[in-house]
């Protein structure tokens, strides 16, 4: 069954952009009575059928709304530097979403390379990775901030470091978090927090983690802190 995202849906009916109105119609053949849903971005799923097939304002009326439609149990939030390839970075977002992430904040290091974010792209790719993956609720992403300003933000949960020095003894994740718990997981740029960085977020209480025994990418350290939680849940 086709999803639509509908954000600002109040009533029993609902009438699709143009883009996604002519996709609907002309792209999906989609006819009077076909069965669709729609998802608001804030945590409930509705069940419907096309009531106006046109290629412009798509109507869809509205026949059951599923509330809190597969809502979990605890929140995850990863802080991650923006890397030097916007692709890789989109890879990240697309597969965390796809996994189940709430919050994505992109935190400027030291050493990170390229600052710069496509905001609007990137909510665009998280709509579409929510359609995909069959959710409800969609992933906020925060604007860029600096290390050292968002270290001081305060988070109720689970805080943890995840860096490539082995300087420092380093738990895995499973020895640091408790099922159901709110999880705030920091990630690096490609040539990792310094060693201020890492200083400053352990004496922030941030505990100090690894994702396994081998070299990560950034984006893919990202993707396997993420599903750390997620397996870590189930």
């Amino acid at each position: 069954m086709q999803i639509f995202y509908a954000p600002d849906i109040k009533s029993d009916t609902y009438t699709l952009d143009e883009n996604e109105s002519k996709h609907s119609v002309r792209v999906l053949r989609m006819v009077k009575g076909t069965l669709v849903r729609l998802v608001d971005g804030k945590g409930n799923m509705y069940e419907g059928a096309i009531l106006e097939p046109d290629s412009k304002k798509c109507v869809i009326s509205i026949n059951k709304i599923i509330k809190d439609f597969e809502k979990r149990n605890y929140r995850l939030h990863i802080a991650i530097s923006p890397i030097k390839n916007p692709d890789r970075f989109e890879w990240f977002v697309e597969k965390s979403v796809e996994i189940g992430i709430d919050e994505i904040t992109p935190i400027i290091c030291r050493n990170t390379e390229k600052p710069g974010i496509k905001v609007e792209r990137i909510n665009n790719l998280i709509i579409s990775a929510m359609k995909q993956s069959l959710k409800a609720t969609k992933t906020v992403l925060n604007e860029p901030r600096f290390f050292d300003e968002f270290i001081k933000s305060p988070f109720n949960g689970y805080r943890m470091i995840a860096y490539c020095d082995n300087a420092i003894k380093r738990s895995g994740i499973s020895e640091v978090y408790s099922k159901s718990g709110n999880a705030l997981i920091l990630i690096g740029p490609e040539g990792d927090f310094s060693n201020d960085e890492v200083s400053v977020a352990l004496s922030s209480g941030f505990q100090p983690v690894h994702l396994g025994q081998s070299r990560l990418r950034t984006e893919t350290a990202g993707v396997v802190a993420c599903h750390s939680i997620y397996f870590l849940n189930q």
